[in-house]
């Protein structure tokens, strides 16, 4: 399962890249295109540290970090989306697989957390 999500993510990064790439250079374009690069790179790199946790509880934080920057990457993508800075085709299969990982992320931790209560 770990390698399943951190392929997964790592994969979703370099989508992320190459979306990026092909913003329009704009003052609203240069933004997004930050924020994005921001986010949706350091949902790995958060699942990455999670694996090398110390703890049930540091991995329960780390994934938890990795959810909340699919969430952020999909605003992101919904205002690319909306503005039309790119066709919505190359938008679409992206926000697809946000949805995706953000499911898998999301069940992982609800199940931590669920644990940690007991």
């Amino acid at each position: 399962m770990y390698q399943d999500i951190k392929e997964r993510t790592f994969q979703f990064g370099l989508r992320i890249i190459f979306l990026s790439e092909n913003l329009p250079s704009s003052r609203a374009g240069n933004v997004v295109t930050r924020q994005i690069l921001r986010s949706g790179t350091s949902v790995g790199a958060n699942v990455e540290e999670a694996v090398a946790a110390y703890s049930r509880n540091e991995y329960a934080y780390k994934m938890g970090i990795a959810l909340k920057e699919a969430r952020e990457t999909h605003y992101w993508l919904r205002l690319i989306e909306g503005s039309k800075m790119t066709e919505k085709e190359r938008v679409a299969d992206i926000m697809n697989e946000t949805d995706e990982i953000k499911k898998v992320l999301g069940s992982i931790v609800s199940k931590l957390r669920g644990k940690s209560k007991k």
